[in-house]
C-alpha cells in the first residue's frame, strides 16, 4: 500500500480499514494487557503480604510447640513423680482400705477418697446433714466412713467441722 503496489481502489480501501480494525484492535489488546499486567501486580503483593503472615504464624506455631512439648515434658515428669509419691503411700495403706479405694476409684472417674471440710464432703461438694455428722463424730478415728451421697471414703481433717 504505501509503494503503490495496490491500484486497486476497492482493495485499498478494504486494506485501510483491516489496518484502522487491527489498530484498534491492538489497543484493546493493550488496554488487556495493561489490566492484567495490574492484577498480577496486585496479585504478587497479596501473596508477599500472605506470605510474611504465613511465616509470622509458622513461626508462632513453632514457639506454642515448643511450650507445649515443655509443659508435656513437665507434666510428664510430675505424674511420675505423683505416682512414685502414691507408691510409697501406699505401702502403709492396709490391702483391703487399698482395694476399696481403687474400687471407689474406678467407679467415680479417678477419685476414690474426698475430704471431710466444714461439714462439706469435698468429691460432691454437699453439706452434710447432723445425722450423718453425727455418725462421723462418733466413729473412730481408724474407721473408714463414706459419703451417703457420693460414696467416696471420707478423710477427715481437723478443718471438718466436727
Amino acid at each position: 500500500m504505501d509503494r503503490g503496489l495496490v491500484t486497486a481502489p476497492k482493495d485499498l480501501e478494504r486494506m485501510q480499514q483491516e489496518l484502522v480494525s487491527l489498530d484498534r484492535r491492538i489497543s484493546a489488546l493493550e488496554d488487556v494487557e495493561l489490566d492484567v499486567m495490574e492484577r498480577l501486580e496486585s496479585a504478587q503483593e497479596e501473596l508477599s503480604g500472605l506470605r510474611a503472615r504465613l511465616a509470622e504464624v509458622d513461626e508462632t506455631a513453632a514457639r506454642v510447640r515448643v511450650a507445649r512439648d515443655a509443659a508435656a515434658g513437665e507434666t510428664t515428669s510430675g505424674i511420675a513423680e505423683a505416682e512414685r509419691e502414691r507408691a510409697l503411700a501406699a505401702q502403709n495403706v492396709p490391702a483391703d482400705l487399698l482395694t476399696l479405694y481403687e474400687r471407689v476409684r474406678a467407679q467415680k472417674g479417678g477419685v476414690g477418697a474426698a475430704g471431710l471440710r466444714q461439714r462439706r464432703c469435698e468429691g460432691c461438694s454437699l453439706q452434710l446433714n447432723a445425722a450423718d455428722l453425727g455418725v462421723i463424730a462418733k466413729a473412730s478415728p481408724d474407721e473408714v466412713l463414706r459419703c451417703e451421697e457420693c460414696d467416696r471414703i471420707l478423710v477427715r481433717t481437723a478443718e471438718s467441722g466436727i
